[in-house]
């Protein structure tokens, strides 16, 4: 049965590395009753990988809880765009410029902003989603200045196979050069590693609710 146990060791592992670290706690697939312990425990950020999943979900959570902040870690096809900025904070997943024409259509008929991360295909994977690191500059440059956007970090997710920390330390050096301040990267089985290299956010979640 779930304990709120393995959420104490990460949190305390991830602030033993980095005090300026959030921990995203990815939820997909896990039942409220969870949800709500960790809540309980003022847990405010969450990600989602289906928009349909997280509509269904935190509704009505976030209405009871404002604090909550939720985010899309998951591919996002252009139809889903509104539904996504209905019910997220946000999004870790903007990698092309027809999803940003959406959104900076949205946000001019709204009095909400979105806090975007541009995803790069860090490890240039042909079946991987991502902006290729030679059109990152042009494209962030469009986002922000054309379209207003409030890009405000990137977001990668290294091969499987191999060191995950060049591609850490890659994605660092781009937000650098790029002038952005946060980066999501690390996941349960490299969150340390991407931590050491600066990540400001990861989204961990099979390591927080494996049965013990």
């Amino acid at each position: 049965m779930f304990s709120i146990k393995n959420y104490n060791y990460i949190l305390n592992c991830i602030q033993t590395l980095s005090k300026k670290t959030t921990l995203v706690v990815v939820t997909k697939s896990q039942e409220l009753s969870k949800i709500n312990l960790l809540i309980d425990a003022n847990h405010f950020h969450f990600g989602e990988n289906k928009v349909q999943e997280a509509s269904l979900k935190w509704k009505n959570l976030i209405l009871k809880n404002p604090q909550l902040k939720l985010h899309l870690i998951g591919k996002l096809q252009s139809n889903k765009a509104k539904d996504a900025f209905e019910i997220f904070h946000y999004i870790h997943v903007l990698d092309n410029e027809k999803l940003a024409k959406i959104f900076s259509s949205l946000e001019s008929n709204s009095l909400k902003k979105i806090k975007y991360f541009v995803q790069v295909n860090i490890g240039n994977e042909p079946q991987k989603n991502g902006i290729n690191i030679s059109k990152l500059n042009q494209f962030i440059k469009y986002c922000i200045y054309d379209l207003k956007l409030n890009v405000i970090g990137l977001m990668c997710i290294p091969p499987i196979v191999g060191d995950p920390n060049q591609y850490f330390k890659n994605l660092a050096k781009l937000a650098i050069e790029n002038n952005l301040s946060e980066l999501s990267m690390g996941m349960s089985n490299d969150y340390e590693s991407a931590i050491i290299n600066g990540a400001t956010f990861v989204r961990i979640g099979s390591k927080i609710f494996r049965e013990n």
